[in-house]
């Protein structure tokens, strides 16, 4: 994803939405990366595993479940990241982390000495899916790593974000040079489709803008009425996101506002 304007304000909503991931995993190999970018460090065969062993092992990788960060991650250690350690050769104690693995399915097995799965996974923000392949081959007694990764949508698969509305550089650079980029952005309204949204009367907007709280009372709801909740989307009269929100049992107070647009 990449956001411009008011969009990066949500750019903390959006790393943190749900994923979705198609991967192919390799059983009976194990490497330095988890990964086949690294070096092989210990190889087991994987002929006995047929595809009912492993759909048996998938269950105890659903719901909430630990994670150690591998080396070769963005996390921090002491003021730098892992994978500034791991290429000095460096290897650094790391405390475990839940994440939550919604949906973890196999949709292909191909058997053999480096049997092959091909796996759906929808999870947190934060999940490691070459640390899921590693340890799933660790629980199968063969070791194993990520051999591909595709991420398919963020939030859910009817949203804003998905392969089928990705763009690739080389259309991104066309549209450039035909002066037509803006054809590829998506309206902020699209991306927060799935929040709670509200839209605020002129008056109720000015106040807003000043970081006044909104009585609860006198709220429109475009999708439904909350109990409690956030991020709110808040819309203006016309429609268009002007800013975030949280809501409490009385009122919805201002987190983030957008400047005005010139013809407000």
């Amino acid at each position: 994803m990449l956001c411009i304007g008011n969009a990066t304000r949500l750019v903390e909503y959006l790393t943190a939405a749900r994923k979705h991931y198609v991967t192919q995993i390799v059983l009976g190999v194990e490497t330095d990366t988890q990964d086949a970018s690294g070096t092989v460090v210990a190889e087991r065969s994987a002929e006995h595993l047929g595809e009912a062993d492993l759909r048996a092992l998938l269950p105890r990788f659903r719901g909430t479940i630990e994670q150690i960060p591998p080396m070769v991650s963005a996390r921090h250690h002491e003021g730098k990241r892992l994978h500034e350690l791991a290429r000095a050769g460096i290897t650094v104690h790391r405390e475990a982390r839940p994440v939550q693995i919604d949906a973890l399915e196999m949709t292909a097995f191909q058997p053999g000495t480096r049997a092959q799965a091909t796996l759906e996974v929808t999870c947190s923000t934060g999940t490691y899916i070459r640390t899921l392949a590693a340890d799933i081959g660790e629980a199968a007694g063969t070791g194993g790593m990520m051999q591909t990764l595709r991420r398919t949508w963020v939030g859910t698969p009817e949203g804003a974000f998905t392969l089928a509305t990705a763009h690739t550089l080389e259309d991104l650079r066309r549209l450039a040079e035909e002066q037509s980029l803006a054809t590829a952005l998506v309206p902020l309204e699209k991306v927060v489709a799935d929040w709670i949204v509200v839209r605020l009367t002129e008056g109720q907007m000015a106040r807003f803008r000043m970081g006044q709280a909104v009585l609860r009372s006198d709220l429109s709801f475009v999708n439904t009425t909350p109990e409690q909740a956030s991020p709110v989307a808040v819309l203006d009269r016309f429609g268009a996101m002007c800013g975030i929100a949280k809501l409490d049992a009385e009122s919805l107070h201002p987190v983030k506002v957008f400047p005005a647009e010139p013809n407000e």
